[in-house]
């Protein structure tokens, strides 16, 4: 099922203020939150679409993005890509609790957020590359190396944030959770909350000597150059996955993954149907009426072909197996070919009479067509 506007979601116009759509989130949150309505998956679900509207729309980059793109801004499989070549981070929407601290100040609606601790194992953000091929490369594979750009954990530190040498503490204010629990007085009474703790950000530690490569933030980012395999009879649109090649996780997390969105130049000559190809050729009336054997151009060269008599002006002609093989697939396409047939503007004296003999046999008519206009009459 397609995914509704955001904008419809939360129920504020395209052109809505930051502080209307905070004002919006907040009425919709309340009314279908899942400590209001236990056991109601309508009401989950529509807290979670609540939330993911929010999420993005509260973000002007974000929110830029999706009025330009709309959802394919943040689909790594099939756009959100901009219009530009290279690479680009997905990102990931923040959780749903990240959303509520944001607004409410850590105000969970009765612990919804209270246990989640803020230092475990994190993901790495995924990235897309937009690569493009020429026609033969998309049909019979090849090899590219691109360059990106990822954010990895520093090496002179081992993604510490604190200089060789030296180590972290525990942060003395959350005690290492990277988060505080207070209390505060709601319109649902006086509840039990948590935060973002201040002192460390959220990491649990206290660096005293930062690492000077990463400035005590534990991450960098560095151009990487990928070798990619690119499988033969891939095509435009096609989107191609590497996994692991993403950024480097956060606190031991897994890498994320590198998605490479493919772009396929056209051809001169062929143009791609699927698994087949397509060309259109042009032979004298001669050849059409007569039949002949000609050179015909295809994906793997020059080949001998021969044009059956009889050949009527558009006709589409056959060559098995001369198409393209998609991935994974052992089935192979076709080459089409449509025909056109000249018929010569001037003649020499010799040609007209060829054709002339040729008519008095066909008609029966020893006399030479007369040249009439369209309406029938002799000129």
């Amino acid at each position: 099922m397609a995914k509704k506007d955001y904008y419809e979601v939360l129920g504020v116009d395209k052109g809505a203020s930051d502080d209307e759509i905070k004002s919006a989130f907040r009425k919709a949150a309340k009314s279908c939150h899942p400590d209001l309505h236990p056991n109601d998956s309508d009401a989950e679900a529509r807290f979670k679409e609540v939330n993911e509207a929010y999420e993005v729309l509260s973000d002007k980059q974000k929110r830029a993005k999706y009025d330009q793109f709309g959802h394919a801004a943040f689909d790594p499989t099939g756009g959100g890509y901009g219009g530009q070549s290279g690479a680009y981070t997905t990102g990931a929407y923040s959780d749903f609790s990240d959303i509520l601290n944001n607004i409410f100040g850590g105000a969970g609606f009765g612990g919804f957020n209270s246990q989640q601790k803020r230092t475990g194992p994190v993901q790495g953000d995924d990235i897309g590359y937009r690569l493009t091929l020429t026609f033969e490369e998309a049909v019979f594979g090849v090899t590219k190396e691109i360059s990106i750009s990822r954010e990895e954990n520093c090496r002179t530190c081992s993604g510490s944030g604190a200089k060789p040498g030296t180590s972290t503490t525990t942060c003395p204010t959350c005690g290492g959770k990277g988060q505080v629990q207070y209390q505060q007085r709601t319109m649902f009474g006086v509840m039990s909350n948590v935060r973002t703790c201040e002192a460390c950000n959220g990491s649990g530690k206290i660096i005293k000597e930062p690492c000077t490569d990463c400035r005590g933030t534990g991450r960098v980012v560095n151009n990487r150059k990928i070798s990619v395999n690119i499988p033969a009879g891939v095509d435009s649109g096609d989107t191609l996955t590497i996994r692991g090649e993403g950024a480097d996780g956060l606190r031991g997390g897994p890498k994320g993954d590198l998605y490479i969105k493919l772009t396929v130049r056209p051809h001169k000559v062929f143009v791609r149907d699927g698994i087949d190809i397509k060309q259109t050729i042009t032979v004298p009336v001669t050849t059409a009426v007569l039949g002949d054997t000609i050179e015909l151009k295809t994906l793997s060269g020059i080949i001998q072909y021969e044009i059956p008599e009889g050949t009527q002006p558009g006709a589409v002609l056959r060559l098995k197996g001369h198409g393209v093989s998609r991935p994974k697939s052992s089935a192979k396409g076709d080459m089409l070919i449509t025909v056109n047939v000249e018929i010569p503007k001037k003649l020499t004296k010799e040609q007209r009479e060829a054709f002339e003999s040729l008519h008095e046999l066909m008609t029966g008519n020893k006399k030479p067509p007369s040249k009439r206009s369209v309406f029938g009459k002799k000129k």
